[in-house]
């Protein structure tokens, strides 16, 4: 396929852009000291190699006062020798790089400002810190606004061919823009022309900073999704004041890190928010970037193609797959690892603390580390089990040169990540399925589906070293009644392979037993497709459409042991699950032991004693154990046998993959 639009060059200001693939910034806690790494600069370099037009940088604090551990440094000269380190690197790719004016105004916690107080619009509480700025007064807006011209100067005097005001996503010139936080009563409060003034000023200051032919790029949001906040419509006033003083882009993406409406997560369908670019581009003349969910070069060339945008940001696609434009470009798009919008390598990883990883590319941030040496000789290599653990595996050891045979006992590749197919908004995660069976493909593995792997299969095939990914298998928990008829493993249910009655308890509040009482609940609710018939048809009122969609025909509890359910979902994905459980109506009981499996239901010890839930089916959600039988039975046929995934200990997909890629690199 081709992608005449996306590999279309464009001209911003008088900044040449190769093609429209823009990878935008992202916090990736790879400089603990404000100063460039040699792993940041590896990690963009690798990007810019790959064949992306324009990369992002950040945030980068404009000062002290607006900043986290571990963002890129931009708020003294001393910054700038690493800077340009980091320029060089990623123009010499073949990429133009742009850094991100970065202050967070009420979103700074204090700790991160030796416990001085975040300043704001005004003295709003942060849900996002707990805490509450205080508000900034006349005379020091000027100097903060300076402070953002003074970043755009250093960001030119260290090579950057662009710079971005970050005026978007809940930070300082947000709280300015809206009414949500801005209480001010003088010139920069009340009505939106007022609300507007503070970041056109910092727009004029930087414009006059740079001059008029260095590119300026403004990220705006093109809806705050805030209760009282600015829509799309005030996004658009703004956006025309701001072309107006001279911004030579529109980076629009949406809502703020308040907003109860996702953004980022698998749940939001790809592209879902180009709308709002769409709305961004009729307003004005200047090119505009559409946000948020695009991973796949496809959408990127329709959006492009429709002129609902200018130029597109494949942020974490990059993170997934660096050489995303190269496979695109080089007509093997078919090969793209896609980014499936997990959170748990990227988004989780930064609220814990830590650096950010990839489940889908356990390379990234490791750049320099697991560079995949050529096999010398070439090895005869057996992997045993097709979840992503071993896939990944074997795609490794193929890219390294090795001849790989892949077993798989089922007649399908996948493993536990084909359970997602049964679970709403989960289904992204057969892509990265896909992915995997598409590269060992292309690399030549030789996959045998329905093969159970044993002593004399291994010792015929002869393989130089074994890499056993045979997964892990359910628990069932020693309790009475737990053999009865009416009761079943989650991954049964999840697999199709049976329905379960009306009344359904499911036994264990982890990541398996809420995605499984997720999928319950919504059995008998309306589909999109659905929806949408209904809906332009005018067959039913939108009450009852409304209803359609948050009910359907199961009455569902989950029982719990611990004192919270979903301790091991991902924190900026569990809230999204959890407010889905509860707008389908789904009970989750906390602090309740099951204690037996009655032809009524389930008997539980809770706080407030014994009790009796009534169920027609127990769905058993209770963990997994690994399953490496085969460990023993192949000492002393191989010599080397590296345990990956499950098969060593039951984790995530986050873990299993990285395991993955390192026995492929290790063989």
């Amino acid at each position: 396929m081709d992608f005449p639009y996306l590999f279309s060059p464009i001209k911003i200001n008088r900044m040449e852009l190769k093609n429209r693939i823009v990878m935008t910034a992202m916090h990736l806690g790879y400089t603990p000291q404000g100063e460039v790494t040699d792993r940041l600069v590896d990690f963009y370099a690798l990007r810019a190699q790959g064949g992306v037009g324009l990369i992002v940088v950040g945030g980068c604090p404009i000062d002290e006062m607006g900043g986290m551990v571990g963002m890129i440094g931009l708020n003294d000269d001393r910054f700038i020798p690493g800077l340009e380190r980091l320029t060089r690197a990623v123009q010499e790719g073949g990429a133009k790089i742009a850094a991100q004016l970065y202050q967070a105004g009420r979103y700074t916690h204090s700790a991160m400002i030796g416990g001085k107080t975040p300043f704001s619009a005004s003295a709003v509480r942060s849900r996002l810190t707990g805490e509450t700025p205080r508000a900034l007064d006349m005379d020091e807006i000027p100097e903060v606004q300076n402070r953002f011209a003074q970043g755009a100067v250093r960001a030119r005097a260290a090579g950057f061919d662009a710079v971005e005001i970050l005026g978007s996503a809940g930070y300082l010139i947000s709280q300015f823009l809206s009414s949500v936080t801005n209480m001010r009563e003088d010139g920069y409060g009340g009505p939106l022309e007022n609300r507007m003034r503070f970041g056109l000023e910092v727009m004029e200051k930087v414009r006059g900073a740079v001059g008029p032919d260095y590119p300026v790029i403004l990220r705006i949001a093109g809806n705050e999704f805030m209760k009282g906040g600015n829509t799309n419509e005030e996004a658009k006033i703004f956006a025309r004041e701001a072309e107006n003083i001279g911004v030579d882009l529109f980076n629009v993406t949406g809502g703020w890190h308040e907003t109860r409406i996702p953004q980022l997560t698998m749940s939001v369908p790809r592209g879902a928010y180009v709308y709002l670019a769409q709305g961004i581009k009729s307003a004005v003349k200047t090119p505009v970037l559409a946000s948020n969910r695009i991973n796949d070069p496809r959408v990127g060339e329709e959006i492009l193609r429709n002129g609902q945008a200018d130029m597109v940001t494949m942020a974490r696609g990059l993170l997934a797959d660096p050489e995303l434009p190269q496979k695109a470009l080089q007509g093997s798009p078919e090969r793209i690892y896609h980014c499936v919008a997990c959170n748990q390598g990227c988004f989780d990883s930064i609220f814990r603390g830590r650096p950010a990883t990839c489940l889908i590319n356990p390379r990234a941030g490791r750049e320099a580390e697991t560079v995949g040496q050529p096999a010398d000789p070439p090895k005869r290599i057996l992997v045993i089990g097709g979840g992503p653990a071993g896939m990944k595996a074997a795609c490794v050891a193929a890219e390294r040169g090795h001849q790989v045979t892949l077993m798989e006992k089922t007649e399908q590749l996948g493993g536990q990540l084909l359970l997602n197919r049964s679970i709403p908004d989960r289904g992204e995660l057969l892509t990265a399925v896909q992915d995997l069976k598409n590269n060992l493909r292309a690399l030549g593995v030789e996959v045998q589906l329905g093969v159970t792997a044993d002593q004399n299969r291994v010792r015929k095939l002869a393989p130089e070293a074994v890499v056993l990914a045979s997964g892990a298998r359910p628990v069932t928990p020693q309790i009475p009644g737990i053999d009865s008829p009416h009761v079943i493993q989650s991954w049964e249910v999840l697999a199709d392979r049976k329905g379960v009655g009306t009344r359904v308890v499911v036994l264990g509040g982890n990541a398996v037993g809420l995605e499984t009482a997720l999928y319950l609940a919504g059995v008998g609710t309306l589909t999109p497709e659905m929806l949408h018939f209904l809906m332009v048809n005018r067959a039913e009122s939108l009450e009852t459409l409304t209803g359609l969609l948050n009910k359907g025909i199961k009455e569902v509890t989950v029982v719990e042991m611990e004192s919270k359910a979903g301790k091991d979902v991902g924190l900026t994905t569990k809230w999204t699950i959890m407010a889905e459980l509860k707008r389908l109506g789904v009970r989750i009981l906390t602090e309740t032991k099951a204690v037996g499996v009655v032809p009524e239901g389930l008997e539980t010890q809770g706080k407030n004693g014994k009790s009796l839930i009534p169920a027609d089916w127990v769905v058993v959600a209770a963990g997994s154990r690994p399953e490496n039988i085969l460990l023993d039975e192949l000492q002393g046929v191989v010599s080397k046998i590296h345990v990956i995934g499950d098969a060593q200990d039951p984790r995530n997909a986050l873990t299993a993959i990285r395991e993955g890629l390192e026995a492929g690199l290790s063989v």
